[in-house]
């Protein structure tokens, strides 16, 4: 038996719903102070790209807008309407889920100002920013927001489903610096969230990604990160479990100011990796350390005692690290993602990870394991929508190609190396790594806090407005169909 998620079909080639007249839309466009593109206007086409160039869809509008009152007037026009709804932040969701077929997508992007106030050490942020400009302007004074790995990643996205990266097992996922959003509710009000006012919607969109509005801007609480001593240390694919096995060990162990994630690789044939290396299978661990530059050398010497083949863990400045990976992961690949929450990596574990290491289909495709612990594990799991404050490690699947004549052997071995390897798992899986995988994952990943995250749901958007997301369903709503 499956259960079938509640996706609309697309409609794309039957012409425009049917409350979209001249005589409707004009008016609307007259409120923007951004623009609105419709099938055939100029850069309509470009407004439709993905960053994951594997899924296409096709609007009936975008909105590109430029400030807050867009996102009312957007939200207003397409709930009178009843259109479908997307909304798009940075543009980095693996599954496509910033834009929708036949509907009005609500594009964030050029909302994308950032303001640090360094003396309170805060960092408010507009919806359409990415991570890249967060870090040029913290950077400045001497402070960084926890994020992810790769400086193009939406601020938005990474947010709202939690936000793991090189910051977290010292300070904690992103969401545990988020102190308040202003954000855009189903029913057109802009109202700010955080601990004091609506608590209960600040607790769930801390985690609980876009189900419940359309978040403006963010206030960050800002941690003091400089200069970081960072870098990626790598060893032959034929000593991957000896590597993963010291791994699962040595990282638990080591000071929270030290974060390490595990890969697995074809090793780039570009600077600064070595031509010998160039296009070799290998696995590996990229480091950031933020504490003490005197106790580096010593908290290093186990690494070098492992004789890596590259050994690349110098100082930094933070945001060189951030960027590290932009330019290997343009927007415009094919991209296939599976994902889980994993408490233990066992000797038959590993094994498994080995054998699809070795058949690595493509030079982009990879599997990483994202550290959870630390300050992570000192929230409670209660605390936010955040449920897996007990997991050890994020696991990442991905199958990544620039040619489309390649989208299937990608998938292929991506299903497969999950399929393999989800026995072993936790059950659930980081929101922001997920495909349209279903209700029962989407269940799983927030587990305990699934019930209060439909209570949310009822209370902010009983119609589900905002469905075009890893769906948390109000229970208002007709069940699920079934087939079998």
């Amino acid at each position: 038996m499956t259960v079938e998620t509640q996706r609309p079909t697309p409609t794309s080639g039957t012409g425009p719903p049917s409350g979209l007249t001249p005589d409707s839309v004009e008016p609307f466009r007259a409120q923007l102070r951004g623009t609105l593109l419709q099938p055939g206007d100029a850069g309509y086409e470009e407004a439709c790209q993905l960053y994951n160039a594997m899924i296409h869809k096709h609007p009936a509008m975008v909105v590109q807008c430029a400030d807050a009152a867009d996102v009312i007037a957007s939200v207003n026009f397409a709930r009178e309407r009843k259109l479908e709804v997307s909304v798009r932040g940075g543009g980095h969701n693996g599954g496509g889920l910033g834009l929708c077929d036949n509907g009005l997508a609500i594009d964030l992007s050029n909302m994308r100002g950032v303001r640090v106030d360094p003396e309170a050490r805060t960092v408010r942020v507009a919806g359409g920013a990415v991570w890249g400009d967060v870090d040029h302007a913290t950077h400045a004074f001497g402070l960084a927001v926890p994020s992810g790995i790769i400086s193009t990643t939406g601020v938005a996205g990474l947010t709202l489903g939690g936000g793991l990266g090189h910051l977290s097992r010292r300070f904690g996922l992103t969401v545990d610096n988020l102190l308040a959003v202003d954000m855009v509710l189903a029913d057109g009000r802009l109202i700010t969230a955080n601990a004091e006012k609506y608590p209960d919607l600040f607790w769930a969109v801390r985690g609980g990604g876009g189900n419940f509005g359309v978040v403006t801007s963010f206030l960050f609480r800002a941690c003091p990160v400089d200069t970081v001593i960072a870098g990626p240390t790598l060893w032959p694919l034929d000593r991957a479990e000896q590597v993963m096995r010291w791994y699962r060990e040595f990282l638990p162990a080591a000071p929270e100011d030290l974060n390490g994630f595990f890969a697995f690789m074809t090793v780039p044939p570009a600077p600064p990796f070595p031509e010998e290396l160039h296009l070799k299978k290998m696995c590996g661990v990229v480091w950031c350390y933020t504490g003490d530059p005197a106790k580096a050398d010593a908290l290093f010497a186990p690494v070098r005692a492992l004789n890596p083949a590259l050994y690349g863990v110098q100082p930094m400045p933070f945001p060189l690290l951030q960027t590290a990976f932009d330019g290997l992961y343009p927007p415009g690949l094919q991209w296939y993602w599976r994902a889980d929450f994993v408490r233990e990596l066992s000797d038959e574990a590993i094994e498994r990870h080995v054998q699809f290491a070795e058949h690595l289909p493509s030079m982009h495709s990879t599997m990483h394991l994202y550290p959870v612990d630390g300050a992570v594990h000192r929230v409670g799991a209660k605390d936010t929508a955040f449920s897996y404050r007990d997991a050890r490690w994020s696991e990442v699947i991905v199958g990544v190609d620039p040619s489309p004549e390649r989208a299937a052997e990608v998938t292929a071995w991506t299903k497969a190396y999950y399929d393999a390897l989800h026995p072993y798992s936790a059950g659930g899986a980081y929101v922001n790594f997920m495909m349209e995988e279903g209700q029962e994952r989407v269940q799983a990943t927030y587990r305990d806090n699934h019930p209060g995250l439909v209570e949310v749901k009822n209370r902010y958007d009983p119609t589900n407005f905002f469905h075009w997301n890893q769906n948390i369903r109000p229970n208002v709503e007709k069940p699920p169909r079934v087939s079998h």
